[in-house]
């Protein structure tokens, strides 16, 4: 077996963020006294050997704002950790004598009798193991002779392993109190990087996030004793930078009602994020590239406002005008539509621009127009009562001067023909970008 002790800062919350750490990178991962243990033999063939998973740990580490402390290998959970609580002992060679040459100190079991063990000559594991072990027994206990044994292998040891927890909630009390919601963010940024190391031992990512506060019980009677706001985004992310300018966009649009004096952070919602392969140009198809223009879109619509960024959207309608609706960004998933017979313009005209025609009865706008497309015969509508039936040809032309355009024909019976001579017949009814 091979065990990786790993050390951190005396805090609960980083402790928790390492043991998440620790767990994307093998299942068998438990707490020992101050630090993170973690059985990784069946992980090294998968991490390509120990010196590179000891790097992408320390680098993950780094991301994840985490102060990595001392870290160990040993075959067995209570050496790695007298190693990593000793930086100069030996790395190499025999288990054995590599605790042999320790201090009592780095054992806690033996750490406890040190005063009595040190008028006895004894300093170091070895010769603290040297001594008889009936005597040992009877003067300090069985618990000593079995931290020995499992340090050095000669017992099996015994963890609670440690599981992640179906949600994440974080919670921060304020060294001082907070009257602008912007100065939140440096302090929520801690949070966020135990939520980003927790959705990587999960696999996962997330769509929406909750940042609350509390505020202060010195606070007016009219102001409520909490405030909250939601960030959303477009695609599933556990990406922490992306997570944390989103978060700083929210914030500084916040005013709060009175100081706040602890945050908490939460994510309910937990989706499978699967890691895409990237190409080898970028493109429409990069992961990467993808990720950016949300990420722009997602600070568009907070600064903007949600109604000044939209996308546009198929739904199932045969009326040609009718099939594209632009929403809020980003919309709701719908249900899957067929798609439209050609191609939808960006922008419609409304109501449709009536154009005059050429001494060919051809539909001319700022200039000559070049037929594309079409026609596309649409006949629909009368299901919305008298006056909605649609008779149209639909085409596409472009104009030197304007690009392209949508263009239909007005199909009129004889009797509508005579009564709408005065006009053509040819409207202008979209523009693509």
């Amino acid at each position: 077996m091979r065990w990786l002790a790993l050390c951190c800062t005396p805090d609960a919350a980083a402790d928790d963020a390492l043991a998440w750490l620790a767990l994307s990178f093998t299942p068998r991962v438990a707490r020992l006294e101050e630090a993170v243990v973690a059985e990784v033999s069946g992980s090294l063939r998968l991490f390509r050997g120990a010196r590179a998973l000891r790097l992408r740990l320390q680098a993950d580490a780094v991301r994840a704002g985490l102060a990595l402390g001392a870290m160990a290998w040993a075959p067995t959970a209570l050496a790695a950790l007298a190693l990593a609580r000793c930086p100069g002992a030996p790395r190499q060679g025999p288990l054995a004598a590599r605790l042999d040459a320790l201090p009592l100190a780095a054992l806690t079991a033996a750490h406890a009798h040190h005063a009595m063990l040190a008028r006895l000559g004894c300093t170091r594991l070895g010769e603290l193991r040297r001594l008889p072990r009936a005597a040992l027994a009877r003067r300090f206990g069985p618990a000593l002779l079995t931290a020995l044994d499992q340090a050095y292998g000669d017992l099996p040891e015994v963890h609670d392993w440690l599981t992640l927890p179906d949600r994440f909630d974080a919670r921060l009390e304020l060294p001082w109190r907070v009257e602008h919601a912007p100065v939140l963010l440096s302090f929520a940024e801690t949070l966020l990087r135990q939520l980003c190391t927790f959705l990587a031992a999960r696999h996962a990512g997330v769509r929406t996030l909750r940042l609350a506060w509390q505020h202060d019980a010195m606070r007016a009677r009219d102001v409520a004793g909490s405030g909250e706001l939601t960030v959303a985004t477009a695609d599933t992310t556990r990406d922490l930078q992306r997570l944390t300018r989103l978060l700083g966009e929210h914030l500084a649009r916040t005013t709060l009602a009175a100081p706040a004096g602890e945050i908490t952070l939460s994510a309910d919602t937990l989706l499978p994020l699967q890691e895409g392969s990237h190409s080898l140009l970028p493109g429409p198809s990069d992961p990467a590239e993808r990720a950016t223009t949300h990420a722009l879109l997602e600070r568009l619509s907070v600064r903007l406002g949600a109604d000044h960024v939209r996308e546009g959207r198929l739904q199932e309608d045969h009326r040609l005008d009718r099939m594209q609706r632009w929403l809020p960004w980003p919309a709701p998933a719908s249900p899957p539509v067929r798609p439209p017979p050609g191609p939808q313009p960006t922008w419609l005209v409304e109501p449709p621009l009536p154009l005059r025609c050429d001494a060919r009865e051809q539909p001319t706008y700022c200039g000559a127009l070049a037929r594309i497309s079409g026609p596309h015969r649409v006949e629909a509508g009368w299901w919305d009562g008298p006056g909605q039936l649609q008779t149209r040809d639909y085409y596409v032309y472009r104009s030197a001067a304007r690009g392209l355009l949508w263009v239909y024909h007005e199909r009129l019976s004889a009797t509508e023909s005579a009564r709408q001579r005065a006009t053509s017949g040819w409207f202008l009814h979209g523009v693509f970008a």
